[in-house]
C-alpha cells in the first residue's frame, strides 16, 4: 500500500501566504502526494508549482460553511476548473440538511458535479454538526447525484473524522464512492485505522508527519 496516495496534503488556513503553497507544493512533491488542497486564490500558484508531476491540485467549494447559494456554488467550480483545479471539495448546506431538504442537497450537488465538467468531486457532509441519520442521507443525497466521493469535515468545525463516522460512511455507499477521512488525522497510525474502517482519502495538513512516521517504521523494519 502507497501511504502518500491516499494523502490530500491540505493548507485551508485563511492566513495562508504564496510561500506557504510553495512550501507545501515542494513537500506534495518530495513524497509525491495525491493532491495538495488549497483555497480557490492559491489553484493557479499550485498548478505551475506541480506541473511535471503527478501531483493533483484540489480546491474547495462553498468553504467552510456550505452556506453559499447553489448558483455561487456553481460558480466557483466552473472558476476552479477553468484556472486549473483538477478535484473539487463541496462542503453541502448543513443549514437544509437539518431541516430534512434532501431535495436539495442532491440538486447542489448534482448541479456542482455537472459544472466540475468531469472532475472529480468530493462531498464534505461536516459529520460532527449531524446525526447518524443525517449523516446517511447525506451520503445517500450525494451517491444519488452522481458525486465521487463523501468525505467527512471541512477540518473548521467542532470535530473531525471520527472511525464511526467513515466506517458508517462507507457502510452507506458501498463500494461505488470514495470516502475521504478529514480533520484530526496526524499521524500514520491515524491514517492507517481511517483506512481498516474504509477511507480511501485522507485529507490532512500532517501529511510530512504521516510520511516521517511511515520512513521511521520501515528503517525499523529494515
Amino acid at each position: 500500500m502507497k501511504l502518500n496516495k491516499f494523502i490530500d496534503h491540505t493548507n485551508l488556513k485563511p492566513n495562508t501566504t504564496v510561500h506557504d503553497i510553495v512550501k507545501l507544493c515542494e513537500e506534495a512533491k518530495k513524497y509525491n502526494f495525491k493532491s495538495v488542497c488549497v483555497n480557490p486564490t492559491h489553484i493557479q500558484h499550485a498548478k505551475e508549482l506541480l506541473k511535471g508531476t503527478d501531483v493533483l491540485v484540489c480546491t474547495v467549494i462553498g468553504f467552510p460553511l456550505g452556506a453559499n447559494t447553489i448558483e455561487t456554488k456553481v460558480f466557483e467550480t466552473k472558476d476552479a476548473i477553468s484556472k486549473g483545479a483538477d478535484e473539487i471539495d463541496m462542503v453541502i448546506n448543513i443549514g437544509r440538511v437539518k431541516i430534512n431538504d434532501f431535495e436539495y442537497i442532491e440538486k447542489e450537488i448534482r448541479d456542482v458535479v455537472e459544472a466540475s465538467r468531469g472532475k472529480l468531486v468530493k462531498v464534505i457532509i461536516e459529520t460532527c454538526l449531524l446525526t447518524d441519520d443525517e449523516k446517511v442521507k447525506a451520503c445517500q443525497a450525494a451517491l444519488n447525484a452522481k458525486a465521487n466521493f463523501v468525505k467527512t469535515s471541512t477540518g473548521f468545525s467542532t470535530g473531525g473524522a471520527t472511525l464511526h463516522d467513515v466506517e458508517l460512511m462507507r457502510k452507506t455507499v458501498g463500494e461505488t464512492m470514495g470516502v475521504k477521512a478529514s480533520g484530526g488525522v496526524r499521524s500514520k497510525k491515524d491514517c492507517l485505522l481511517m483506512i481498516e474502517k474504509g477511507a480511501t482519502r485522507i485529507g490532512a495538513s500532517s501529511g510530512v508527519k504521516i510520511m516521517e512516521d511511515e520512513e521511521m517504521s520501515n528503517d525499523i523494519n529494515y
